[in-house]
């Protein structure tokens, strides 16, 4: 009878302590699109990339940070114009994700900077680009490089 009881509590008490983890989402449920970024003039300017980021998942994903090799410090950038057409760029932090949606690095707006750039970005290359996710999940991707006039993936 004693044994029964601590199985039972213990089952219980497993059960319960499983409903109050947070469910976490996975790599497998953040899918990237049109990845791309233009070639660089040498190394001494930053490079940027550019792609679509959608979670497919049932969870929010949070993206913390990036990684690559060609670049020293990755990150993600705003671009923000003030109410007298002055732009500027400044990390964005943290980009939650929720289900279902997706979130667009374009130019003129949140965007991969890739500062300290260790070669240049020659067109018709490509990079392996990293996104970190706050659960411990990574995705990489491979981003081509386009030409220095490149507006977008098609070009």
């Amino acid at each position: 009878m004693k044994k029964y009881i601590l199985t039972s509590t213990l089952a219980a008490l497993l059960t319960l302590g499983g409903l109050s983890v947070p469910a976490l989402a996975g790599p497998e449920d953040v899918v990237v699109e049109n990845a791309w970024s233009r070639a660089s003039i040498g190394m001494n300017r930053p490079g940027a990339a550019y792609m679509t980021i959608r979670n497919t998942g049932d969870e929010p994903v949070t993206l913390i940070g990036l990684t690559t090799p060609l670049a020293m410090m990755p990150e993600i950038h705003e671009t923000k114009t003030n109410a007298e057409g002055v732009s500027s760029m400044t990390p964005a932090g943290e980009i939650a994700i929720a289900p279902g949606e997706s979130v667009a690095l374009e130019s003129g707006g949140l965007h991969a900077m890739l500062m300290r750039l260790q070669e240049p970005m020659t067109e018709g290359d490509t990079f392996p680009l990293t996104l970190l996710f706050d659960d411990g999940g990574e995705v990489t991707v491979e981003v081509p490089i386009l030409g220095i006039a490149a507006r977008g993936p098609d070009d």
